[in-house]
């Protein structure tokens, strides 16, 4: 706030969006939040529904919380109303209407999602602590799906095995996709954010994406399974070369590591014929953060001119496709840049696996 020359600070969420409200307070927002920061340090919390306030009040710390009334920016505009012809910061999705109601009655409006995303690149000891309670909740739903996955099982039916693992231990799910698919004759590459209806048989192959969430943090973990049977040729390839770059590229990570040292790394995917559809390598913990990195086969983002630093968290997960987008297959997880190199926050056992 000092560095931007505002002099008050709303921050603010919607629909369970707006990670800064919760790093802030450690309420998760549920249908709006707005946080209101101001010079004389009497910051108030302002929730929906009304239902929702005594929970917030168990839950807030450091802040003042209430309702947010009929409207919560009009309520918020009365707590800025010292801030008449001052800067305010905002962080957030701020809808442009709201924008509109409370430029009428403050000063000018200056948008710090930028700085807040740069806050949480780096992170603490404990969040640190946090992100490994929350890829061991990932680990034990990909484990429980590894034991208890049948043929004649549904994709929501393995939906369900994932969020069980977790949900007794106080877990949330953050992400859980699936994609299954005949090895013989494959159909799809990507796992789906929506489950579907389709039945697992034998010859099959099962990939996932799976992030179990602990009160604002994730972990994120990503494995193949084969079904019943051996992988098909292709499908052991498409494996090995996965494997292979996921090894290159935390090779490198290290504190002051350029960016583009990742991506060159990941070179043997298209060395051997391959792509990728995902992203090669993202930041992680607190939101979907920057490096976000394609390869030269799947350009993605502009490569930023950036450096890595110790605390970063960040996900390799080099999901390599066939180019006719037909096969591909999951691995990858969660690592910490520690003063030694990467350090792996999951534990359960990389590599392609074998259900039945």
């Amino acid at each position: 706030m000092e560095d931007a020359g505002v002099t008050h600070l709303l921050v603010y969420g919607s629909d369970r969006s707006g990670s800064a409200v919760q790093w802030l307070s450690e309420w998760p927002v549920t249908r709006e939040a707005a946080l209101v920061i101001t010079p004389d340090g009497e910051d108030h919390l302002l929730v929906q529904h009304y239902n929702h306030l005594p929970n917030a009040r168990r839950i807030a710390t450091g802040v003042e919380v209430d309702w947010g009334g009929p409207s919560t920016m009009a309520r918020v505009g009365e707590l800025l109303a010292t801030a008449r012809d001052q800067r305010v910061g905002v962080i957030g999705p701020l809808r442009f209407r709201d924008h509109q109601r409370l430029s009428e009655s403050v000063g000018e409006l200056v948008y710090l999602d930028a700085e807040y995303t740069r806050l949480r690149l780096v992170k603490s000891d404990d969040e640190i602590d946090r992100l490994r309670g929350a890829a061991d909740l990932s680990d034990r739903s990909v484990a429980a799906l590894a034991d208890q996955v049948e043929p004649g099982m549904t994709e929501r039916d393995l939906a369900a095995i994932v969020e069980a693992a977790y949900l007794a231990e106080g877990g949330t799910n953050h992400i859980h996709y699936f994609a299954t698919t005949s090895m013989a004759s494959p159909d799809i590459c990507v796992p789906s954010q929506f489950q579907s209806t389709r039945r697992l048989e034998v010859g099959d192959v099962l990939f996932c994406e799976i992030s179990a969430a602990y009160w604002g943090y994730a972990g994120q973990v990503l494995r193949t399974f084969t079904i019943g049977t051996d992988p098909t040729a292709l499908f052991a390839e498409l494996h090995d070369v996965a494997d292979e770059a996921y090894d290159a590229i935390v090779s490198v990570i290290r504190p002051d590591a350029d960016v583009q040292d990742l991506v060159d790394a990941s070179g043997v995917i298209e060395e051997r014929g391959f792509t990728i559809y995902d992203d090669l390598v993202h930041g992680y913990g607190g939101g979907y953060l920057p490096p976000v990195l394609g390869t030269s086969s799947r350009p993605n983002l502009p490569i930023p001119d950036m450096h890595l630093e110790t605390g970063m968290a960040l996900v390799v997960q080099p999901n390599v496709i066939s180019p006719d987008e037909r096969a591909g297959v999951q691995t990858g997880q969660l690592v910490v840049v520690t003063d030694d190199g990467a350090e792996s926050l999951h534990h359960f056992e990389r590599g392609l696996g074998r259900i039945g």
